[in-house]
């Protein structure tokens, strides 16, 4: 999948290092609020092993507050300004506003943009992406940061839903010029716990329709509410999940913590090459 003049290998498995510019993530550990953090986070990951580098600066998280289109694109543009002074390697900006994917990649160049709702929250990111011809992250959710977790009746078996629902919205993107597409089935985003886990014995579904599937499990609740610790405590959990995500064909790992995603995935490749 080429970004500029850089060429992302998504025939092996990808490692996205989650570049947090706020405040208020879940995860207290993954919070970067000024460009000093903001570095040595980068260099870590990249150091690490880390093949993109994901900036957000608006918390998705069950019952985040609300932040203004302004104010988030100043902690995504310290973030990007940071980040691409520590290394070129693909950067995806973390948001679902169009007009803060349009500052970036005019002030930065070409990027990724990883949008929880597939371009549903903002009608004109569609085009924005069209315009710079960008690899755009397709995630599924049901309403709002504010709203998802009272969005969760499913008329049928989720996996069956996530896939149909991914079946009409890339058509609509193809339609309007988006050409490459990833596609995220939304772990946590407006499904329950046994939901997630559904959704998850089902990924294979997701990742057999064509397009590379980036999976975001990295210490959430589905594994720190079951295992009854907290996020600072579900590495382990989280690096289960991700070996039955690449088993069953995900091509991109979002995480927090990257020497042991990639490990996984080094340790995944060598399985692979052996059965």
């Amino acid at each position: 999948m080429k970004l500029g003049d850089k060429e992302l290998n998504l025939s092996q498995p990808q490692v996205m290092t989650i570049i947090n510019v706020t405040d208020d993530s879940f995860f207290e550990g993954s919070r970067t609020v000024d460009e000093r953090s903001i570095v040595a986070r980068a260099e870590q990951a990249v150091a690490e092993g880390a093949t993109i580098l994901d900036v957000g600066g608006y918390s998705s998280r069950p019952g985040a507050a609300e932040l203004s289109v302004e104010d988030e694109w100043q902690r995504v543009r310290l973030g990007l300004r940071a980040v691409r002074s520590v290394s070129d390697i693909p950067v995806s900006v973390d948001t679902f506003r169009s007009e803060v994917a349009r500052r970036a990649v005019e002030e930065f160049g070409e990027l990724i943009i990883n949008d929880i709702s597939a371009g549903e929250l903002d009608a004109n990111m569609v085009d924005v992406v069209a315009k710079y011809d960008l690899p755009y992250v397709a995630m599924h959710m049901r309403g709002t940061p504010q709203t998802m977790q009272s969005r969760t009746d499913y008329g049928q078996d989720i996996a069956s839903e996530v896939c149909q629902y991914f079946e009409r919205r890339v058509e609509e993107l193809r339609q309007r010029g988006v050409s490459k597409i990833i596609l995220d089935p939304g772990f946590g985003f407006a499904k329950t716990l046994e939901q997630n886990y559904e959704l998850l014995g089902g990924l294979n579904r997701l990742t057999a329709m064509g397009h590379p599937v980036l999976v975001g499990v990295s210490r959430k609740s589905m594994i720190y509410k079951l295992l009854g610790v907290t996020s600072a405590e579900a590495l382990n959990g989280t690096t289960a999940l991700h070996w039955e995500a690449l088993r069953q064909g995900a091509t991109i790992l979002r995480v927090h913590d990257t020497r042991e995603a990639v490990e996984v995935v080094k340790i995944f490749n060598k399985y692979r090459e052996t059965v």
